[in-house]
C-alpha cells in the first residue's frame, strides 16, 4: 500500500474516532445545516448529526475504488492513477473538514460557518482541475460527454481547457473568504458556467473535428 492510499484509509478511520470520541460531549440536537449568512438553520439527532457525514464519505469512497475498477477504459486510468488516488483523499480530507466544522460549532464555538467553509471549496475546485488535466480517456473520470468519449483529440483538447476554468473557479472561491454574504457567487457560480461552457466547447471542438 504506498503513502496515499494509507492516509485515505486514515482519514477513513478519523471519521468515527472523532465521532466516536466526541459523541458524549454533544447536545442531544446537533446543528447541522447553515444558511448562507454561516448561521444554523437546521437540525437533527446526535447519532446523524455525527455520524450522517462519515457514512457518506465511506459510501462515497467505495464507489471511487469500485468504478474505477470496472470501467470499459480502465486502463487509461491506470495511466493517471497517482492523480486520482490523491483526489480521493483530497476529497476525503474536505469532507473530514466539514465534519469537524460541524462539531466545533456544536461544541459553542460559534463562527460564521460559510466563511470558515467556502476556502475548502476553492481547494477541491482546484485540484479537480490538476485531476482533469490529467485524465485520458474513461467512462467514470472527466468531463464526460458525447464528444469526449467519441474522441481522443476531443477529450484532451476540452479537459485541457477544463483543467484551466476549474483551477480558476478553485481561486475565484477563495475570494468568499472576505465576502461571505456572496459566497454563493464565488462558489457556484464560477463553476456552473464553467461546466457548461466545457460541455459547449467540446461539442464545437467535436465538430470541427469532423
Amino acid at each position: 500500500m504506498n503513502k496515499t492510499r494509507l492516509l485515505i484509509l486514515s482519514v477513513s478511520l478519523l471519521f468515527f474516532v472523532i465521532s466516536i470520541y466526541v459523541y458524549p460531549l454533544m447536545p442531544d440536537m446537533v446543528a447541522s445545516h447553515w444558511d448562507m449568512a454561516g448561521e444554523a438553520d437546521g437540525y437533527s439527532s446526535k447519532f446523524w448529526g455525527l455520524f450522517l457525514i462519515p457514512i457518506i464519505s465511506l459510501v462515497i469512497l467505495i464507489l471511487l475504488i469500485v468504478v474505477p475498477k470496472i470501467d470499459p477504459l480502465k486502463d487509461n486510468i491506470n495511466k493517471f492513477r497517482d492523480y486520482f488516488d490523491k483526489f480521493i483523499l483530497v476529497f476525503l480530507t474536505f469532507f473530514l473538514y466539514l465534519h469537524i466544522l460541524t462539531i466545533a460549532y456544536n461544541l459553542e464555538y460559534y463562527f460564521n460557518f460559510t466563511q470558515f467553509l467556502t476556502p475548502a471549496f476553492g481547494f477541491l475546485f482546484y485540484y479537480i482541475g490538476i485531476l482533469i488535466g490529467k485524465a485520458q480517456r474513461n467512462w467514470s473520470i472527466g468531463i464526460r460527454t458525447p464528444w469526449t468519449l467519441s474522441s481522443d483529440f476531443v477529450w484532451d483538447k476540452t479537459h485541457k481547457l477544463g483543467s484551466k476554468l476549474f483551477k480558476l473557479s478553485g481561486v475565484i472561491a477563495l475570494v468568499s473568504i472576505i465576502l461571505p454574504k456572496y459566497a454563493i457567487v464565488f462558489v457556484l457560480v464560477p463553476v456552473l458556467i464553467s461546466s457548461l461552457y466545457v460541455l459547449v466547447y467540446s461539442y464545437i471542438i467535436y465538430n470541427k473535428n469532423k
